[in-house]
């Protein structure tokens, strides 16, 4: 059964705000969005904050106005100040050596994930330190890969205190909303918990399922 538009809408405009952090970018994404969006979805996303400048970039793939692993500088997800900030970081040969170390280090876990932010070069870019440093480290394939690991098992640590913090008492309407917009990322990084991942998984979806 095809999910609701309103859902895919949501989980199409999570995917456009988190451009700055999945690998392949636009090429990946546009790819995404040609294949997901059409009428009912596109309407629904017309009635999301900043679902319309979603619309158009979509509009724009699927009349060839656009390449498709391309969008335009306006309608790029906050205005491209993502990119920006990371680029205009300057970044000393020490921290690179230091950061460079660290990533050689890297195993998913929350251990070493602490350890990769309380570096003084990943605090300087504060909240936006995954985008400041894949952009810091962007030609040197062998630390963006790394950097890749890094990024993956912080968002699946993310979802996991997030899926228990939703489903802890008192669980709201919106907390079901957001995990539906969710869910793909929770099927994707839950399993990394192995047993204990597949069983919260299992609450999720017997969560958002319900009446």
């Amino acid at each position: 059964m095809r999910e609701k538009s309103s859902i895919i809408a949501q989980r199409l405009l999570n995917l456009y705000r988190q451009a700055h952090v999945i690998s392949g970018g636009w090429s990946v994404i546009n790819r995404v969005l040609l294949n997901e969006a059409d009428a009912p979805v596109l309407e629904e996303l017309m009635k999301l904050p900043n679902g319309g400048k979603l619309v158009q970039h979509i509009k724009n793939l699927q009349s060839g106005k656009m390449a498709k692993d391309s969008i335009e500088h306006e309608l790029m997800p906050y205005g491209g100040q993502m990119d920006r900030m990371a680029k205009g970081t300057l970044i000393s040969g020490a921290d690179m050596k230091e950061l460079e170390k660290a990533l050689m280090d890297f195993q998913p876990d929350e251990e070493h994930i602490e350890a990769i932010r309380s570096l003084p070069m990943v605090q300087s870019f504060g909240e936006r330190w995954l985008v400041g440093i894949r952009a810091a480290v962007a030609c040197h394939p062998e630390l963006l890969e790394k950097w890749r690991q890094v990024q993956q098992a912080s968002r699946a640590y993310e979802l996991w205190n997030r899926g228990y913090a939703m489903l802890t008492p008192p669980v709201s309407d919106r907390a079901k909303a957001e995990i539906q917009a969710e869910l793909s990322e929770y099927e994707t990084y839950l399993p990394m918990f192995g047993e204990d991942g597949t069983k919260l998984l299992a609450r999720l979806r017997a969560f958002v399922s319900s009446v």
